[in-house]
């Protein structure tokens, strides 16, 4: 991946003698099984896993807190000492009106709130944000935990797919997603949301933590639009966790379809999920798909393919469908028709 990468200063990498703590932060709602890979995937890179989670929809509707009643339940004891739990048990003012402040919020939240509860912070410990369905690759972070001499912050090329990993898209999906804490504190003020809005030469610590640390901060991103170094699994659930997304969406993604009835059906859902229709009627080209293809899907995944089957191959597709494979191992999914 690193190989594939724009990084600029390769030829001064340099392995570590003791391995950085990498800490990634996510929000979660209802991605539970992308939680498990998430999880399985990361589990042997990362130290601590920093997940917020609140009793409020990004609508700003009251949720019950499933992910808590799972760790207390022992659904996730296989990975519960690198969970740091951040409970957010408030609706940010202006958030019901304009839901981009919702969102932005719970980053800022989940990041300042959950790192200031971590103990023995270094400045040169990695920080990750990540969406719930924003899954990087294994071997891209232990880079980062293992090697000096790569610059900050770093974005990651995701390979995307829409309703299961069997609607491939083209190209990758490119996100700002990690930096040290050092950067973290000195640039973006500890804002998760500032790391992923790419403006860190706008920001007034910049030039002053480059003068601090004689390091020139040039973004880069691991992977390539052709060498994916994670995975982005866009709307990845069943019919009926699709319809809880719908309901659950903050108010300021328009179209919202969760407002819609006729796009909260089931029926209707389960059609854009055999098609690869989107919610507006438009169908995009989709470019070839295998199963056993590099970097399809995180091994997890392919390791309990009858349990995630319905991720892994369209549930719904029928003979003669543009991508349809004829089940596991077949000639692929996803060909533009």
């Amino acid at each position: 991946m690193v190989q594939h990468s724009n990084l600029p200063t390769k030829e001064r990498l340099a392995p570590r003698e003791r391995p950085r703590r990498v800490l990634n932060a996510i929000n979660v709602n209802h991605e539970f099984d992308l939680l498990h890979v998430r999880f399985h995937e990361l589990g042997p890179a990362v130290d601590l896993f920093l997940v917020c989670e609140s009793n409020f929809t990004a609508y700003g509707e009251a949720r019950p807190l499933h992910f808590l009643q799972k760790l207390l339940d022992g659904t996730f004891d296989y990975v519960r000492h690198k969970i740091l739990y951040v409970f957010l048990d408030h609706f940010p003012d202006g958030g019901r009106q304009d839901g981009w402040i919702a969102d932005d919020y719970l980053r800022t939240y989940l990041t300042r709130d959950g790192l200031a509860r971590v103990g023995g912070a270094r400045p040169d410990d990695v920080f990750i944000i990540n969406d719930a369905d924003e899954i990087p690759a294994r071997e891209g972070v232990l880079f980062l935990k293992l090697f000096d001499g790569w610059t900050e912050p770093f974005a990651i090329h995701m390979r995307k797919s829409l309703y299961g990993f069997f609607w491939k898209q083209l190209g990758s999906l490119e996100v700002v997603a990690g930096c040290t804490l050092g950067m973290l504190r000195a640039v973006y003020d500890s804002d998760g949301i500032k790391l992923r809005r790419r403006e860190y030469y706008t920001l007034p610590g910049f030039r002053r933590y480059e003068n601090i640390t004689g390091h020139i901060l040039v973004q880069w991103s691991l992977g390539s639009p052709f060498h994916f170094a994670g995975w982005h699994c866009s709307w990845c659930f069943t019919p009926e966790g699709i319809h809880f997304k719908l309901v659950s969406a903050q108010n300021g993604d328009f179209p919202r379809w969760g407002d819609y009835e006729d796009k909260r059906d089931l029926g209707y859902i389960r059609e854009l999920i055999r098609t690869g229709g989107w919610f507006d009627g438009s169908v995009q080209e989709y470019p070839p798909s295998d199963p056993r293809e590099h970097m399809y899907a995180p091994q997890y995944l392919l390791d309990n393919y009858e349990r995630y089957r319905y991720m892994l191959e369209n549930p719904y597709a029928k003979l003669g469908d543009r991508g349809w494979n004829g089940g596991r191992g077949g000639a692929g999914g996803g060909g533009a028709g």
